[in-house]
């Protein structure tokens, strides 16, 4: 049992839930605009992004990420460099519109974790910007890039769906912002150490609330798409209401990281 719980802690710390939320959302995406399904962009995604979670976590500052001493550490930092290898292979397969979306998320990625501006380490420690960022990165990783590979244009429809997604990651950070409020340093200004949790929670059910409205501003609503949304708006609702400073160990790092996974299953279970 307590092997199980360490590989549970590793499946967790290396990323690779996060990283299975990010497929999800892909496959999401290719539910929800009737586009194929491009097994290399999941795949160049799925371990791409294990190994840039990974750099973000444990690297803030680029040296560390390569000087790392502890040996649990160490072996997440192996395990991302072989995803990294595997998802290079895969990007070979991808379109060059699609290398130009991947280009323009990884430079926001590298400024959110690499230092950059003379009164600031990165654009993670700039006051509020951290989960802006962090949606922008994941509405263009899991709507445009799908989208870029297989040659769909992007309508006004899939800027509605991008827009959606950016509101939806924000929301899903709020229950993990409330969690860090104990151990974040007060310069990072992040919602709840503006606003406190309350507010926090307040202004991510107002969020929920435009992600659900944004259906409406489609030129055309696929079959069943306000019950699919409905039911991500109650999972979101039901995230920010029980999330709270003192929460279980693996609330936010599982349960609420893991609503994508369930709402895709969902999308597909109905879908067939």
């Amino acid at each position: 049992m307590q092997r199980l719980h360490r590989l549970f802690d590793f499946y967790l710390d290396a990323s690779i839930h996060v990283a299975f939320a990010i497929v999800a959302l892909v496959m999401a995406t290719s539910l929800l605009l009737n586009i194929p399904f491009d097994f290399h962009l999941v795949c160049f995604l799925f371990f791409g992004s294990i190994s840039c979670y990974n750099f973000v976590k444990y690297g803030p500052e680029a040296e560390k990420y390569l000087k790392l001493t502890n040996l649990y550490h160490k072996n997440i930092q192996f395990f991302s460099i072989v995803c990294l290898l595997i998802a290079v292979d895969h990007a070979f397969f991808l379109k060059t519109e699609t290398w130009v979306g991947i280009i323009i998320l990884v430079l926001m990625t590298g400024l959110y974790a690499v230092p950059v501006l003379p009164r600031a380490k990165n654009l993670r420690s700039w006051s509020g910007l951290k989960i802006f960022i962090v949606a922008g990165v994941w509405a263009g990783t899991t709507v445009i890039l799908p989208c870029l590979e297989v040659g769909q244009a992007l309508s006004w429809d899939i800027y509605i769906e991008t827009g959606q997604r950016f509101l939806l990651v924000l929301i899903l950070i709020l229950p993990f912002e409330i969690r860090d409020l104990r151990y974040d340093a007060r310069e990072l200004q992040t919602l709840p150490q503006i606003f406190g949790v309350r507010r926090t929670k307040i202004f991510g059910l107002l969020l929920t609330a435009i992600f659900f409205i944004g259906i409406f501003l489609k030129d055309s609503i696929e079959p069943g798409e306000l019950f699919e949304k409905g039911i991500l708006s109650g999972m979101l609702i039901m995230a920010l209401l029980l999330a709270k400073q003192r929460q279980s160990q693996y609330f936010a790092s599982f349960w609420v990281e893991g609503i994508p996974i369930v709402w895709v299953v969902w999308l597909w279970v109905t879908a067939k």
